[in-house]
């Protein structure tokens, strides 16, 4: 404005044109919002298992996963952390807020249970919880690496999946909900104490996850030359 004026012989200082426009409220459409700057996320981590859901031995490759239930008193989140090589659940966390809190708690519970375990990839999708920072942090304590599906790809953690679409149909049955919490809470513990010590695979030869992870400690002690 300020620029037609002056070329047009008439005087205006570019603080008049712009009193002019903002008593007018005229706006330029080509101006810019004011927001504040967003700070980057933590960076996501490359897909290290490729859909190659095998492991040679025990802490090698881990899954993990969220799954959300319902109960009367308001919804629970539970994580589970799958062992590929016996299909055993090394970790697992419950809460009531589907935070990196959930997702830390599991792995520690992991890590505390199964000790060793540097080098382990821990495969996930790119959750918030498994990109967050807190998880991260935890992840490189624990010497665990970090692998993620592509977004959207439910093919990429399909094993982790197929794990939590088991346990809610079995554990629920013909319910829809819980009537507690605390109820839901104990439906876990049970399902999951009877998965890990009873449950057959056929792929582990028609033995439980803790069987077969006992079977292969022995063979491998066997196999073992004395020093």
């Amino acid at each position: 404005m300020a620029d037609e004026a002056r070329s047009s012989g008439a005087g205006m200082a570019d603080r008049t044109a712009w009193r002019i426009c903002r008593d007018n409220r005229w706006w330029s459409v080509f101006g810019k919002k004011r927001g504040r700057t967003k700070k980057a996320g933590p960076p996501v981590h490359d897909d290290l298992v490729q859909r190659d859901f095998t492991a040679a031995g025990p802490n090698r490759l881990w899954l993990a996963d969220i799954t959300e239930h319902a109960t009367d008193e308001g919804k629970l989140y539970f994580c589970a952390i799958k062992d590929v090589f016996s299909k055993r659940i090394v970790g697992y966390s419950i809460d009531t807020r589907m935070k990196s809190h959930l997702a830390v708690t599991a792995l520690n519970n992991a890590v505390a249970r199964r000790e060793d375990v540097a080098g382990c990839v821990l495969h996930t999708d790119r959750g918030s919880q498994y990109t967050s920072r807190a998880f991260a942090d935890a992840c490189r304590q624990a010497g665990v690496r970090q692998s993620m599906s592509a977004i959207g790809s439910s093919a990429d953690n399909a094993l982790a999946e197929s794990f939590n679409a088991t346990f809610k149909r079995e554990t629920l049955q013909d319910r829809r909900t819980w009537a507690s919490e605390r109820e839901a809470r104990l439906d876990a513990f049970r399902w999951l104490n009877r998965y890990n010590t009873r449950r057959r695979h056929s792929r582990l030869g028609h033995r439980s996850p803790i069987a077969y992870e006992t079977a292969s400690r022995t063979t491998s002690t066997t196999l073992t030359p004395a020093a």
